[in-house]
């Protein structure tokens, strides 16, 4: 075993102190300082380290015992059986072992039975232990350690999904009930809405909001919250299910009571007879869990027959027989290594981080953006610093925040450079701006940029011209701007490396096929600052040729609809740019088209003009912003739900519910391709 080296232990005890730090903030002042899944991996990160060196361990490390203590503000009560947390299992290879884990467990008492497994939805909410007493409730209270929480019955009785009697004439004498209360993503979103226009913060998640919904002191507040429940555990007399006299045998069954008694049961479980089948469960859930509207952040695996949960019982944290298959994070705490620039086609400068890498949302992310030079200064980021990076979806992964507690000793502030990396030239920053830009339009990075922007699908679509391609012309080729590229030759193409005939001709070719692209494309492929391929088609339907657009007056531009003042104004000084208009020259004299036509405005009224447009799922070449923009620049409405006075459903791929309300309601539903017919949007 490898000696404890100073470093090592050192970052033991700052993984020691933040994690309680963050465990008291959670559980008593209700005010989370990371995100659960940013727990869950410098818990790991420390679980491993005291794995791999035990001397490490202290009698008060956070991976000793279970949660912290109660808030003191309510009355704190004892559990009559603890509220355990769950093991985590981040893939299918942890999944497994713990199979292997309880069937070897299962060997030592003897165990004969073979069980089958139940999977149920995580939900991302705040547990709840319900006490019914001859069928009525008396008590709900907060998880708080495990052991001892926080009697909230008041607030409880507020969930309307939580009945206050069972619904049966019999009822046994004790029925404890566990569940998950949490806040509906509707709701959620109502409520945030709600607190802006208060001028309050927003709550962060909904997990979050329903946390601080329970320990309002004022029941009548929690009522406004709308919180909701699932019931998932019980409970009968002081042990387990079986012990009683009603005959439940499996979890399943004891859902099915809970079910039968008047509590929400997610309608979402399954019963899976092997371990390829849970992870069928998972895999399934871990794309369409987008389409619920509720958080969730995994799954809960149990093994279904009671009698084997009761034999194989539990460790001093957790139960042997369940575990909780966590979903990749969306956010997650990773070391800085490095910190440095790239310049982007407009010449703006952006500092990346460079990550030791992580998996974050089912990638590996080793770098992420830093936005400008004031951000890194707002963070305080340094090299060597645990930092916080966030991907949600597809966008781009940037650091959210740094953990100052893990900052190691004389790390330095971050310096934006004062000259370009890539031509050497002096960097300005204007006043009026928060980027750092490089404004020599002959750097190779600007260069580049402008290059790739303007082969792009979107743009003129020159297939063939990739980025190594492009660094290539730019270096040994001569290509000084996209101009350049319409004089490039098969004969020239051969001097670049790995370059045959047959590839030279066919670039040469797709290059002089992109001159039949329409006027808006070339619009969009000159890279105008904050011009978009909607907003430069809407900018040529009104000004159909360039001699139009280049000559306009700020003010005429700027009334066009769905064109605002700072898209006016970068269009209105790019072209009055002197090496912008000789650019325009170069790229007409080679035959590039610049003439479109307009649209008449008595076109389409009748078909979009006032009509209520709702767009759902993901279409298959718009981003929904860019629809939704294109059917308010023609004068349609956007909306966020679907009802009676929808005109217009748009409909993409994993529509979700959405598309079923549509349907029962019978709202027309358009395909991207019917919705541009309408538009009358061609090429």
């Amino acid at each position: 075993m490898a000696p404890v080296t100073p470093e090592i232990q050192q970052r033991s005890a700052k993984l020691q102190q933040l994690l309680q730090k963050a465990g008291y903030a959670y559980y008593v002042l209700d005010a989370p300082l990371m995100s659960d899944a940013e727990y869950d991996q410098l818990y790991r990160e420390l679980q491993d380290l005291e794995t791999q060196h035990p001397e490490l361990i202290t009698p008060d490390s956070p991976t000793q015992r279970v949660g912290d203590r109660p808030a003191a503000q309510f009355t704190s009560v004892r559990h009559n059986i603890p509220l355990y947390s769950l093991e985590n299992a981040f893939d299918n290879r942890e999944l497994a072992a713990w199979q292997d884990r309880w069937q070897r467990q299962g060997v030592a008492v003897n165990l004969q039975a073979v069980t089958d497994y139940v999977c149920e939805l995580k939900i991302d909410g705040s547990a709840i232990a319900l006490t019914y007493e001859n069928g009525v409730l008396t008590r709900g209270a907060t998880r708080g350690d495990g052991s001892t929480g926080e009697d909230i019955t008041q607030n409880v009785k507020t969930i309307r999904s939580i009945p206050l009697r069972l619904a049966m004439e019999s009822p046994p004498a004790i029925v404890e009930v566990r569940g998950e209360a949490f806040l509906p993503l509707d709701v959620f979103e109502q409520l945030n809405q709600e607190r802006e226009q208060l001028d309050e913060p927003r709550f962060a998640n909904p997990r979050n909001a329903a946390a601080g919904a329970l320990r309002q002191l004022d029941s009548q507040a929690v009522a406004k919250r709308k919180l909701d429940f699932f019931a998932y555990t019980l409970h009968l007399g002081r042990g387990v299910v079986g012990e009683s006299q009603i005959p439940l045998a499996t979890q399943w069954d004891a859902l099915e009571w809970l079910h039968q008694m008047g509590f929400r049961v997610n309608p979402n479980r399954q019963v899976c007879p092997s371990l390829a089948e849970v992870q069928q469960y998972c895999d399934h859930w871990a794309t369409e869990r987008v389409n619920l509207p509720y958080m969730t952040d995994g799954v809960v695996v149990k093994l279904n027959t009671l009698a084997v949960q009761e034999a194989l019982g539990f460790t001093n944290k957790f139960p042997r027989w369940a575990i909780a298959f966590k979903y990749p994070a969306e956010e997650a705490p990773t070391i800085v290594e490095n910190i440095s620039v790239n310049v982007g086609r407009t010449g703006a400068v952006t500092p990346l981080a460079e990550l030791r890498p992580v998996q974050l949302a089912g990638t590996t992310v080793s770098r992420a953006t830093l936005h400008n030079r004031d951000r890194v200064a707002e963070l305080d980021l340094r090299i060597g610093d645990t930092a916080i990076v966030r991907k949600a979806g597809e966008i781009i992964p940037e650091v959210v925040r740094v953990v100052l507690d893990l900052r190691p000793e004389d790390t330095q502030p971050w310096q934006m450079p004062t000259c370009c990396p890539e031509c050497n030239q002096p960097l300005v920053k204007l006043e009026t701006e928060a980027v750092t830009r490089c404004v020599n339009a002959s750097c190779p990075a600007i260069v580049r940029g402008a290059l790739v922007h303007w082969t792009s699908r979107d743009a003129l679509d020159i297939n063939g011209l990739g980025e190594k391609l492009i660094q290539q012309l730019v270096e040994r080729g001569g290509v000084r701007s996209v101009a350049d590229l319409y004089d490039l030759t098969a004969e020239r193409l051969l001097t670049l490396e790995r370059m045959g005939k047959k590839l030279a001709e066919k670039l040469v070719a797709s290059i002089a096929q992109s001159k039949t692209q329409p006027w808006a494309r070339v619009l969009y492929g000159l890279g105008i600052r904050h011009v978009g391929n909607i907003n430069a088609q809407t900018l040529v339907e009104q000004f159909p040729t360039v001699a139009q657009l280049a000559s306009a007056e700020l003010a005429h531009i700027a009334a066009v609809y769905g064109i605002g003042p700072e898209i006016a104004q970068s269009v209105y000084q790019w072209f009055r740019i002197p090496a912008n208009q000789t650019l325009v020259e170069k790229l007409q004299a080679a035959g590039l088209q610049f003439v479109g036509q307009a649209k008449s405005p008595s076109q389409l009224v009748g078909a979009i003009v006032g009509k209520s447009f709702v767009v759902t799922g993901t279409l298959p070449t718009l981003k929904r912003d860019e629809a939704e923009a294109l059917i308010k620049n023609a004068g349609g409405k956007i909306t966020g739900s679907v009802s009676a006075k929808t005109s217009y459903l748009v409909v993409g791929e994993d529509a979700g519910s959405k598309l079923a309300k549509a349907e029962a309601l019978g709202v027309p539903q358009l395909s991207e391709a019917q919705l541009l017919e309408l538009l009358g949007v061609t090429e």
